[in-house]
């Protein structure tokens, strides 16, 4: 189970003040639960764990074995939440250097549309060439803007290379029930389709088909995932204040917030988690960012952020706190070899586990912040697991709707993201 510690805030929160905060805390969860807040419509998510059924994931995992089959690629197209938790799981719980290993049997996923660059466009598509190709298109409309460029212009490609009616078999589109130009797009052609449940928005999406089809074509097991996410749902929903770790973050944060920190960065020391931070900037900034308020989310990988943003995060400005993801036990074990000349003075750490040094890196660097006056918490994990990762990615959720209630916020709608889309369309002439 997910560990949270939160001993390294005291000095600029005590437990009285968080447990100040309980009621508040508690009531939006209660908000949540009886689909009375504030975009309640989109709350889909949260009981959606323990809502897929064997035969939904039998699917999903019968049509990633069909797409690996015929391909040596797979492009997932989305841009956003439709691209995000899968990219964060993928990462998370494969082998640094998959691309190179000689023994590698599946398909690589590879994403497009959540960019306009037609450098990494051009590149991609020269990359494909001469490659079984398969597609994966994440849109709910399927006329967001980028994800619309490179997935025409993939289609196109798929469409001269295999013929309309292969390529049909290798597009499979994952979108709305009945409305927008995907489905209709979708129904035209006869591709393959999965759907957007309509009461679960784009970053609270990564345990439906939009993360699960990339994810399970990556060779991940989503039946465990999701029953980590499921098991999560269920102590998490009902757990008193005292015992719920979601809702005990929910309220620290906003007790921090109320104290001036303004900034919250997610801190990890494990290369595997660069991504889950991308996909958890998303989750709070979109649903937090909002009416004037909210916290910023960032995040750092170290040690290697140590090197470049721990000097301002040790001695700038005390705007921020930082919130740490742990995992207790790495996949792999290697220990560091002696040297006779010890030139570069490192036989003292000879036959110690690199994840010791590691640890002991997050130790002192937590301990040094703390002191420093950085609030720091502590969310740990046993292993990356699938199981482990669908917990946390439910922890997060559920903690950030809670969040964005006790921020006084509707966390499930986005307005100010259509803005930019206002005045690029201006400038390309959209009429």
């Amino acid at each position: 189970m997910i560990t949270l510690n939160y001993s390294k805030t005291q000095g600029i929160v005590s437990p009285s003040d968080i447990n100040a905060l309980k009621g508040r805390a508690e009531q939006s969860l209660s908000l949540l639960r009886s689909g009375q807040g504030a975009g309640s419509d989109f709350v889909g998510w949260l009981r959606l764990p323990s809502q897929v059924s064997a035969a939904d994931i039998s699917a999903l995992t019968e049509a990633a074995q069909r797409l690996c089959g015929q391909s040596d690629v797979i492009v997932a197209a989305g841009i956003g939440g439709s691209y995000l938790g899968a990219k964060a799981v993928i990462e998370a719980l494969s082998h640094s250097f998959e691309c190179l290993r000689p023994s590698r049997s599946r398909p690589h996923i590879l994403f497009a549309g959540q960019n306009i660059s037609e450098d990494y466009m051009s590149e991609l598509m020269e990359t494909l060439n001469g490659r079984r190709l398969s597609c994966i298109v994440i849109s709910k409309s399927g006329t967001t803007t980028e994800p619309a460029v490179a997935f025409r212009i993939i289609k196109k490609y798929m469409e001269r290379q295999y013929g309309r009616a292969e390529a049909a078999e290798r597009i499979v589109a994952v979108t709305d029930r009945s409305r927008g130009a995907l489905r209709a797009m979708a129904d035209r052609e006869g591709w393959q389709t999965f759907v957007i449940p309509d009461d679960v928005g784009g970053r609270f999406s990564a345990l439906t088909p939009v993360g699960l089809l990339p994810i399970a074509c990556a060779g991940i097991d989503i039946a465990q995932l999701l029953k980590g996410a499921a098991d999560a749902q269920q102590a998490l929903l009902s757990a008193p204040f005292e015992e719920n770790i979601a809702l005990q973050y929910a309220a620290l944060r906003n007790c921090l917030y109320e104290r001036s920190k303004k900034i919250e960065i997610l801190v990890n020391f494990n290369p595997k988690l660069h991504s889950f931070a991308e996909w958890w900037k998303q989750l709070f900034g979109e649903s937090e960012g909002k009416d004037g308020k909210g916290i910023f989310p960032a995040s750092a990988d170290f040690t290697t952020d140590l090197h470049s943003l721990g000097q301002y995060i040790q001695s700038g400005e005390r705007i921020l706190f930082e919130t740490f993801v742990s995992v207790a036990s790495p996949d792999s074990r290697l220990d560091i070899p002696a040297d006779d000349a010890d030139l570069d003075g490192l036989n003292y750490l000879a036959g110690k586990r690199i994840d010791e040094v590691n640890k002991m890196a997050a130790l002192g660097t937590q301990m040094a912040h703390a002191d420093g006056g950085v609030p720091v918490i502590e969310v740990g994990i046993p292993a990356l697991t699938p199981y482990s990762i669908g917990e946390l990615m439910y922890f997060f959720e559920l903690s950030c709707g809670i969040s964005g209630y006790m921020l006084g916020v509707n966390p499930f709608d986005q307005p100010g993201v259509e803005a930019y889309k206002k005045n690029m369309f201006a400038l390309l002439g959209k009429e």
